[in-house]
């Protein structure tokens, strides 16, 4: 068909992508920009089509981002991309175009709002001036947790990492402390300094654009906070307190969608090391400014340290 050649066209040039039906009156830039086609499988799904989405969750890294989409799908009319994508973080990805990037999202009913979740944008200084050059109009969700806590989660996922390889990795105190002090120049401290990150994004994009998650609340009680999320992104409120139950042997919340359960993949939720109470002190203290001014960024607290 038509609309298969000039795809196949747009794929190959990668030129800037024209709209493959005009935008309806009212419409965000960025939401018309689709790619009809075939599905993985060959067969042209009904009526549908590859979209750039109107949603992005840029992070924060071990915020919670996975649980947050696997929570979002759950609603009908949010299609998300499977993977995380890195367009806008990795230059290999960027340089390709709009129209690679179109290709890694799923197809979609035009009614349907498509997301993609890549927790590195967050903490990505490129980031936030490509995303608005895509669509100024994008709705953002941001997931964020105690940044001690988040620090300690990224130190356990990398030392899990390793683990598998039967590779050795430091203890956390080895990067935590130098020279008798914490120190500062850890990249996971680095990616809990949320205020710093934030006036980034907000360079670009005005504060009602982005919704931040309380990720230790997510965990917690999930449903308040996926109904936030519904009431952000104007989808009318399907996901129900029904749809999560507490799982006492994980000892977190799963899903249950259509009489299937499910829950998250065994690296979720994994014990954090044993840290000498002093140095989570000294961790806790290091915080406190940065938050302080994070909440008089947001113009809102949250239940950390």
């Amino acid at each position: 068909t038509a609309a298969l050649l000039l795809g196949a066209v747009l794929l190959a040039a990668q030129l800037p992508l024209v709209p493959s039906r005009p935008a309806a009156p009212g419409a965000e830039p960025g939401r018309a920009a689709t790619l009809q086609g075939e599905g993985r499988d060959g067969a042209a799904p009904n009526g549908s089509a590859q979209q750039l989405p109107q949603t992005i969750i840029i992070g924060v890294r071990k915020g919670g981002t996975r649980a947050l989409l696997e929570m979002l799908s759950l609603h009908p009319d949010v299609a998300a991309a499977e993977n995380e994508v890195h367009f806008f973080d990795w230059e290999e990805h960027y340089s390709q175009g709009l129209g690679w990037y179109l290709g890694q999202m799923p197809f979609s009913s035009p009614h349907q709002l498509t997301v993609e979740k890549t927790p590195a944008y967050f903490t990505s200084p490129k980031v936030p001036e490509r995303v608005h050059s895509m669509n100024p109009g994008i709705r953002l969700l941001l997931i964020l947790r105690d940044p001690s806590e988040r620090v300690l989660s990224d130190y356990t996922q990398v030392f899990y990492n390793h683990v598998q390889k039967r590779k050795p990795y430091p203890s956390i105190e080895e990067f935590l402390v130098r020279d008798g002090r914490l120190n500062v120049g850890y990249k996971a401290l680095n990616r809990s300094l949320y205020h710093v990150h934030l006036q980034n994004w907000l360079r670009f994009f005005p504060l009602r654009r982005i919704h931040i998650v309380d990720g230790d609340r997510l965990i917690r009680d999930p449903f308040p906070e996926i109904q936030k999320v519904e009431r952000f992104l104007k989808l009318s409120p399907q996901i129900n307190a029904s749809n999560f139950y507490f799982n006492k042997t994980k000892g977190f919340y799963c899903l249950r969608d259509g009489g299937r359960d499910r829950c998250l993949h065994e690296s979720k939720g994994r014990a954090h090391p044993q840290v000498d109470p002093k140095l989570l002190n000294k961790l806790h203290e290091y915080f406190h400014e940065p938050n302080r001014k994070f909440f008089e960024l947001v113009g809102r607290t949250f239940d950390w340290h």
